[in-house]
């Protein structure tokens, strides 16, 4: 059935001012949108009267991880049972569009095929949840993030990550992910201050290792994204022509001039809600704020906060997401990164709207499609009770989310018969 959105107050993802006016969805998409002077004749459309509710563009979540089960650490993930782990993914899939999140770029899975076994399901409507690439799991080196195995259990299936050693070693990975349908191939050119052995300055990978698995990515028509916090790690991936690349904490000057650069082409995402929540929220799970500090994460943060702050004012599209999925960044708080976007880089709330919602469609490859309000466009919408502008915190509560619509249909309807006692916030 179509749809007729009326009474609602348009924030359209480009960045103009909202304005009231109505929204008509016919099938997948937007078919027309009015403002009140010039309203909409319904023509047959179950019509929704927002009362003057914010209609929006669905938003992308950059750098997901439904595999992720809230665990306080990479073996806590990776030891979840593999029938228990597809159920958890699909749970955490449903939460995500129920949140607002459309769209979800994976960032890595826990175990070979998640990722694509969840992205399948999604799109054959086994299950809901947002329009989803699907990753690899992280390709790593023995001794960096993500090599969890030790010398008296022989399995390296068990490992968080897939480790390599050369070249050649990388492309079999490579073309095993490729083969099972990924999306992309995840490499993990940096540390990471949650692995002690492996801070987040170290680099790890060879450029002939990496050229090898983005010679492979560029053959399927793929896509390579990185795990890059320090300056050399991110200028590797850029060298390489990686299009994703996830933290960037540590950019440098010279990194910094080769993404603006690049701003065409790149996205960041830096997830940088997890440093906060280590340095912040993770004393119940024995790290205090000492410990994360003396494992380097106040480094960190303050160099990400100044190269990210930077990255945003030269251009480079910045975006939300990264590593939820932890037990001190648990999944359904991921639009707090908006708010962190405006409090610490400098973003306007509307430049961290467009961050989740134009760039969304960007990164998702579907910019001509998704990611505004347009007509022609998909019907990706959220309407919201209240003024994200005025207030993004109102987009992690699931009360404030009056109904999500993906693809011209409700994963979470309103409620028609409520929507006059709605009583729309500010």
């Amino acid at each position: 059935m179509d749809t007729l959105f009326t009474n609602v107050r348009i924030l359209d993802g480009s960045g103009q001012n909202p304005y009231p006016g109505s929204v008509l969805v016919q099938g997948k998409r937007i078919a027309r949108v009015g403002r009140t002077n010039a309203p909409i004749t319904p023509g047959g459309a179950m019509v929704i009267d927002a009362a003057g509710a914010t209609l929006m563009p669905g938003m992308c979540e950059a750098h997901t991880h439904f595999s992720w089960n809230n665990s306080a650490t990479l073996s806590g993930i990776q030891q979840m049972p593999l029938e228990e782990h597809v159920l958890w993914c699909a749970k955490v899939a449903k939460q995500y569009l129920d949140a607002g999140w459309t769209s979800c770029v994976g960032a890595a899975c826990a175990k070979p095929r998640l990722d694509v076994v969840i992205r399948n399901a999604i799109n054959s409507g086994q299950i809901p949840g947002p329009r989803y690439l699907a990753a690899s799991q992280e390709i790593t080196v023995a001794g960096s993030l993500g090599d969890e195995t030790l010398p008296h259990l022989p399995f390296p299936e068990y490992s968080f990550g897939v480790n390599v050693s050369g070249a050649e070693e990388m492309r079999k990975a490579v073309r095993m992910f490729l083969k099972y349908g990924v999306d992309s191939i995840k490499l993990n050119l940096s540390g990471d201050n949650f692995t002690p052995d492996s801070p987040a300055q170290s680099n790890w990978m060879t450029d002939a290792e990496v050229a090898a698995a983005m010679q492979e990515v560029r053959m399927r028509g793929k896509r390579g994204t990185a795990h890059a916090r320090s300056a050399e790690s991110v200028k590797q991936a850029l060298r390489h022509g990686i299009d994703v690349i996830y933290h960037a904490s540590f950019s440098d000057t010279e990194t910094l001039d080769m993404l603006e650069a690049a701003k065409d082409r790149v996205f960041v995402a830096p997830g940088i809600a997890i440093i906060y929540a280590m340095l912040n929220e993770a004393e119940a799970y024995g790290i205090t704020r000492s410990s994360a500090s003396a494992a380097g994460y106040q480094i960190e943060w303050e160099a990400a906060l100044e190269s990210l702050s930077k990255m945003h004012k030269r251009g480079v599209r910045v975006l939300p997401g990264g590593d939820y999925g932890f037990a001190f960044t648990p999944h359904g708080q991921n639009s707090r990164d908006l708010e962190f976007f405006v409090k610490y880089l400098g973003f306007t709330p509307m430049e961290a709207i467009q961050s989740a919602t134009l760039y969304g469609g960007q990164i998702m490859m579907l910019e001509h499609e998704l990611g505004l309000i347009k007509e022609g466009f998909l019907a990706d919408l959220l309407l919201v009770d209240g003024d994200p502008l005025a207030n993004l915190s109102i987009l992690r509560d699931p009360k404030r989310i009056l109904a999500v619509m993906k693809d011209g249909e409700f994963a979470k309807k309103a409620d028609i018969a409520a929507q006059r006692s709605w009583g729309i916030a500010a």
